[in-house]
């Protein structure tokens, strides 16, 4: 409770600081004649979406070199795009140059050029890749099918290989007898903890006498997720679990485990709830069907929002300084240890809330699978006893 109201209260800061400063900000006239360029100003919205949002590179960081052009520090990443006029291309992301060059007649849209081109932001977004023209333009007869590996897509991967090169790794040292007539160090003993911890506090509790049926897949969902978590508060790194896409996915599986968990008794008290006058059936049996559905879409809202949340505030703090400096450099120099000091403080919380976001999406699939198998009062008494 008291992190969310430190994040409600930051982001009414940042709120009423854009109300209040953003038009003395846009306020400064633009110099007549070619005597001088209007200097450009920062564009919170473009770093904010920048890093939560996908792209074809790793990036880090940008600076304004002795040439006075912006440089940026990146790990680029393959492209492989196909179309039917131009066929299968395979370069990497570095080619683009951020959008100032075309590569096999394909270019990367940037928020500059959709400006520059009046593209329509419904149809088209900074970091897709679409036809060329040949004159920096977009082709919008062409239909590009992308199907590069993006840095979620990587990371992701990433933490796939983290996690099982560690429980390999792990079970190895149990089939040498380590950790069995000997005492677990290390990872193992780390391992060993998170294991007892799931079995013990999730799946016990809410799955009863099938618990190790599905402590296998419980524990392998609370470990990708925190792992994913984990990576993605490392800077310059990609979000995985704020991408909507990903909770989707996760949604989807927990959903199709839950359903294939069921049993008569469970859609016999959706279908025709026992004791319940039949004028409230008409009323209750929708709202038990909606219900099987709002399921997985909590889980998968709820760990994308907070994921995501936790990145754009932290985004917001940081901004907060360059918006500050927009208005005055001595205001922006001011503002910066207050803005550097909440930012740290909300990252700390962040690390925590990767640990509570991981654990709250397990245990909510764990008391869903459990609801599904659930019988009758001698049956669910008699799964108590196993367990207990």
């Amino acid at each position: 409770m008291a992190s969310k109201s430190i994040k409600s209260l930051l982001v009414a800061v940042f709120s009423i600081s854009l109300v209040l400063f953003s038009n003395v900000s846009f306020a400064n006239p633009e110099p007549s004649g070619d005597t001088a360029k209007k200097e450009k100003i920062f564009d919170a919205n473009e770093i904010i979406f920048g890093h939560i949002m996908d792209a074809h590179e790793f990036h880090f960081m940008s600076y304004k070199g002795s040439d006075g052009q912006d440089h940026h520090i990146t790990i680029p990443l393959p492209v492989i795009v196909y179309s039917k006029e131009n066929g299968f291309s395979f370069f990497m992301s570095s080619k683009f140059e951020h959008g100032h060059h075309d590569v096999d007649g394909y270019t990367l849209l940037t928020n500059e050029k959709i400006d520059h081109l009046g593209l329509d932001r419904n149809k088209y977004s900074a970091g897709h890749i679409v036809a060329s023209d040949g004159a920096h333009g977009v082709n919008a007869s062409v239909s590009v099918l992308d199907l590069s590996p993006t840095r979620n897509v990587v990371q992701m991967l990433l933490a796939l290989f983290v996690l099982c090169f560690l429980l390999i790794k792990i079970a190895g040292r149990y089939k040498k007898g380590e950790g069995i007539k000997t005492a677990p160090t290390g990872w193992q003993n780390t391992m060993e903890t998170v294991v007892n911890f799931i079995n013990d506090e999730i799946c016990k509790p809410n799955l009863g006498a099938k618990s190790q049926k599905y402590l296998p897949y419980i524990l392998t969902v609370f470990l990708f997720i925190l792992i994913n978590n984990i990576f993605g508060l490392i800077p310059g790194s990609a979000n995985v679990t704020g991408n909507i896409a990903f909770t989707f996915i996760l949604s989807i599986i927990s959903f199709v485990v839950i359903l294939f968990s069921s049993n008569k008794h469970y859609w016999g008290h959706i279908i025709n709830p026992p004791g319940i006058p039949g004028w409230v059936k008409v009323i209750l049996v929708p709202v038990e069907i909606l219900g099987i559905f709002t399921k997985p879409f909590a889980l998968m809202i709820r760990l994308f929002a907070n994921m995501l949340a936790g990145h754009i505030l932290i985004i917001c703090l940081i901004s907060l300084i360059f918006i500050m400096a927009s208005i005055n450099q001595y205001i922006g120099w001011g503002f910066s240890p207050l803005s550097v000091a909440f930012t740290i403080f909300i990252y700390f919380i962040e690390i925590l809330v990767a640990f509570l976001q991981a654990f709250i999406f397990t245990i909510l699939t764990a008391v869903f699978v459990g609801q599904a198998f659930e019988g009758g009062h001698d049956d669910h008494g008699h799964e108590a006893a196993v367990a207990h």
